[in-house]
């Protein structure tokens, strides 16, 4: 169970939804505070510019879902299918997973610094270009996954399997090779020379 870093308890919600059907639902502009999803359909919905504060999903099915610049700021998620979903230039600051499946899940740009994704499987999913400052991904199954121009700075990595995960690009200042698995990773000549520095292997050029 993913829980909120230094203890933080999940934000306390004042209205429940469920069920609901939301398939292929035109979130566009939304605003939800606090409110409590449960089991809730959103197969190909689609968002732009939506906010959804300290909220809480519950088994809500994202299935092949759309989002553009949508905030999903301190919310929960739990058991939750994000299969084949998009988000574009979306923020999840903050945000906690719990038993959710990632698979084929896509990932250009936005904001997902300082969230929980402990113990997640991420095998098939793929980030682009995110901020992911400070991420939990303290035992994240992530084999074969990618995490190209990530900033993974401050991440908690440790316990994470990163084997064949293309990390090109990606600030991985705060990966430890000794308690991170990394076999067969494709990362960069720059990413290369940190990662032999930090193993106490001396580079030189000739």
């Amino acid at each position: 169970m993913g829980e909120r870093r230094y203890g933080l308890p999940a934000p306390e919600t004042h209205t429940t939804v469920r069920p609901a059907d939301w398939d292929g639902e035109d979130l566009c502009g939304r605003e939800h505070s606090r409110i409590a999803f449960t089991e809730v359909d959103m197969t190909e919905a689609s968002s732009r510019e939506a906010i959804f504060s300290e909220c809480t999903f519950r088994e809500v099915r994202f299935d092949a879902s759309a989002h553009v610049g949508t905030a999903f700021v301190n919310c929960t998620f739990k058991r939750c299918v994000f299969f084949d979903a998009t988000f574009t230039g979306c923020r999840f600051v903050g945000s906690t997973f719990a038993g959710c499946a990632f698979d084929l899940m896509k990932v250009d740009g936005g904001d997902w610094s300082f969230a929980a994704l402990p113990g997640a499987d991420l095998r098939r999913a793929t980030f682009a270009g995110v901020r992911m400052r400070e991420a939990d991904l303290t035992g994240a199954r992530c084999e074969g996954a990618t995490f190209r121009e990530v900033n993974l700075s401050g991440a908690w990595l440790h316990g994470a399997d990163l084997s064949r995960c293309d990390l090109r690009g990606s600030d991985l200042s705060s990966l430890d090779p000794f308690t991170s698995k990394i076999k067969d990773a494709v990362v960069d000549l720059q990413q290369a020379v940190m990662i032999a520095t930090v193993l106490g292997l001396k580079v030189r050029s000739a």
